[in-house]
């Protein structure tokens, strides 16, 4: 046997074993929707501090997310589980395949559809400040110019405060929270003048707590929105697919606005399409 021949029958087994893995590989590419329907269970991550999306009531997990998903594992037949986590480890999480979506909800922003794939818009997400209710030294958003602000960590809200306050005169300090609650503590304690959040989030903090905070009108930010978050692979296109699907059949039928109404106290008018061309 010369070497050229024996070489060709060498590199034939290799060859087939390498196209089987390839085949194998790109067969495990497109199943993450048969592996949650096969295990009967949609995994999510998000985190339980983020009112009126996600929250934490006397030990209960509570929510818009948690009667959108109710409907999405109903329209789906299995189950879901949420895992609740700090917002800064729930997308490392997806990325590490620790669940299969994440519930956030977070901002469709260019930066983040390079890295994931958005569901449909669940609710407008444009930017404001809440203050404390007494403080009449704020009336409007650029009253915050030269004074302390917060917002949370690795969140896209923060993002926006960042960007409007440099464009006040006198610069203002923008603490970094890990989560809201800790932001509207040291609101409350009168550390800070204001907190930069989505309006939804605002409106809700508000309207829980009218003695403590008041919202600053209008809104700042440009207008954006929320949606929940899949990897964008192959592997979860079917499933995000199926997701997608789920929510526009809530919008059209009428769940959507019974969900929204719940937690919003109204209905929101949404595009019905994925946010292909963010304005953030």
């Amino acid at each position: 046997m010369n070497f050229r021949s024996g070489l060709k029958n060498w590199l034939l087994p290799v060859t087939l074993v390498a196209m089987g893995l390839a085949l194998s590989a790109s067969a495990q590419a497109q199943d993450l929707l048969a592996k949650v329907k096969g295990a009967g269970e949609l995994t999510i991550g998000t985190e339980a501090q983020f009112a009126p999306f996600d929250f934490m009531e006397n030990g209960v997990h509570k929510g818009l997310n948690v009667d959108i998903f109710d409907q999405v594992g109903k329209d789906l037949g299995v189950k879901v589980k949420f895992t609740d986590l700090p917002w800064d480890a729930v997308l490392p999480g997806l990325d590490a395949h620790k669940y299969d979506i994440v519930a956030g909800p977070a901002t469709i922003t260019k930066a983040r559809l390079v890295r994931y794939r958005f569901t449909v818009p669940i609710a407008e997400a444009s930017v404001g400040f809440v203050k404390r209710a007494k403080d009449a030294s704020i009336t409007k958003p650029s009253d915050v110019a030269g004074k302390a602000v917060g917002g949370q960590k690795a969140s896209a809200q923060l993002k926006q405060v960042q960007d409007y306050v440099a464009t006040l005169p006198g610069k203002a300090t923008v603490k970094e929270y890990i989560d809201n609650n800790q932001a509207y503590a040291d609101l409350a304690a009168g550390r800070i003048v204001a907190v930069g959040n989505s309006l939804p989030n605002n409106i809700d903090l508000v309207s829980k707590r009218p003695d403590t905070f008041a919202l600053v009108q209008p809104t700042f930010g440009v207008k954006t929105y929320f949606g929940f978050i899949g990897l964008n692979n192959p592997e979860s296109k079917a499933l995000m697919d199926a997701i997608d699907a789920s929510l526009v059949k809530m919008e059209k039928d009428g769940r959507m606005a019974v969900i929204q109404k719940k937690w919003f106290g109204n209905t929101m008018e949404l595009p019905s399409n994925p946010i292909t061309e963010p304005s953030i």
